[in-house]
């Protein structure tokens, strides 16, 4: 015979049957919280940070350490402010690595999603110095510098892409519901049509002929499979080298992305010669921070002459993608022993240029998207009313 205790009748719980009967509601949110731990853990482990929490992260751990905490403390009172879920776990995971005896870059290294070969680097050269403090600090201005550009860039292509997207949502009702009603005018006319109308009523009729689900989605459906081919290309060599060189010399923002390219290579150059990390590995990291073929190339260059006694000026004074300004530059840091505070200037330089270039093309891109949307619609209302301007001659093969 069971026996029920008074504990098993308490309030909100349900008692089980011998056949494995209702579970009490207490187990189940325990069991529920525990599977949502267990995916939390599993995905802390691939975690990519953005860079944007990356640099408050590093900001604050700078100004904590400078105000005298212990890097463990420290760990501990970013994990508790950490509102993602996911980060929080790789903080304590780093802080418990380094309350085990090892040290800050090899627990971070564990993550390299969440820590990039930048910041890991930076922290080796703080550790070795004593200065971790006040290396953290300049990385943190280093993320906090990108993330306001990237902004930036960002900020000034949504207007394009969201005037892009209307314009394709009113190409494709212009050709599910209004074509259509010329192309059955037209059919009384029985006459050749004029090439632009007849290809748009065959479009017209081809999107109206596929499933009503996928009608209206044909050219986003088509343009996203566009995109997954091209995705798939560029992530070879061959095509990542062609779609950089494209980038670079496109014609309306391949200014500002060489421009934004030559900052990123100086500014992270610059921070970590100044920081105390070996010429060669930094060479090593600016190509894999830099994003584009151009600058990993003549990092590799680099890198083997001044293995042999070389100087980083004569390789870039020998590279067409580096301007002639920049040259000179670097020379007269080289000449004077400040390479790292020139290539700060430099970096300082072409982050205003890189300003005023976004503004001047928000300032370009408005007209040019009317320009464009002109054109597209323009041309379909001016595609479906040429029969009608062509009356004479459409009547005149209809009489005969």
């Amino acid at each position: 015979m069971a026996i029920i205790s008074s504990a098993s009748l308490r309030p909100g719980a349900t008692a089980s049957g011998p056949g494995g009967g209702k579970k009490s509601p207490v187990n189940v949110k325990a069991a529920q919280e525990l599977a949502k731990q267990k995916s939390l853990e599993k995905k802390a482990k691939n975690y990519n940070l953005p860079l944007g929490e990356l640099a408050l992260f590093t900001q604050q751990l700078a100004s904590l350490l400078i105000a005298g905490l212990p890097l463990v403390q420290c760990l501990e009172a970013l994990q508790d402010q950490t509102e993602d879920p996911c980060f929080r776990i790789v903080i304590r995971d780093v802080r418990n690595d380094i309350s085990q005896g090892n040290s800050f870059s090899s627990a971070v290294r564990k993550f390299p999603k969440a820590f990039p070969n930048l910041f890991i680097s930076m922290v080796e050269a703080g550790e070795a110095s004593g200065g971790l403090a006040e290396i953290l600090a300049k990385v943190a201005g280093y993320f906090e510098s990108t993330v306001k550009l990237t902004k930036k860039v960002k900020s000034a292509m949504t207007y394009p892409i969201a005037v892009i997207g209307l314009a394709v949502g009113l190409v494709n009702v212009l050709l599910i519901f209004v074509i259509p009603v010329f192309a059955d005018m037209f059919k009384d006319f029985g006459a050749k049509l004029p090439a632009p109308t007849q290809f748009l009523i065959d479009l017209s009729n081809f999107l109206k002929a596929m499933p009503p689900h996928l009608g209206g989605w044909t050219l986003v459906l088509a343009g996203f499979g566009f995109y997954k081919f091209m995705s798939k290309y560029v992530a070879t060599p061959a095509g990542r080298r062609q779609k950089d060189n494209f980038l670079v010399h496109a014609p309306i923002f391949g200014n500002l992305i060489h421009k934004i390219a030559l900052s990123r290579f100086c500014r992270t150059y610059a921070t970590l010669i100044r920081s105390g990390v070996p010429i060669l590995r930094t060479l090593e990291i600016v190509a894999s921070a830099s994003g584009k073929v151009q600058i990993e190339d003549a990092c590799a260059e680099i890198s083997k002459h001044v293995s042999q006694g070389g100087q980083v000026s004569e390789v870039l004074a020998a590279n067409e993608f580096f301007p002639p300004m920049m040259k000179h530059m670097v020379k007269a840091g080289e000449s004077t022993g400040n390479v790292d505070g020139m290539m700060n200037k430099i970096a300082d330089f072409y982050d205003v240029e890189c300003e005023a270039t976004v503004g001047a093309l928000t300032s370009l891109i408005e007209p040019l998207l009317i320009v464009f949307l002109g054109v597209v619609v323009g041309g379909i209302v001016m595609a479906m009313f040429l029969p009608i301007f062509q009356m004479g001659a459409v009547a005149g093969g209809l009489q005969q």
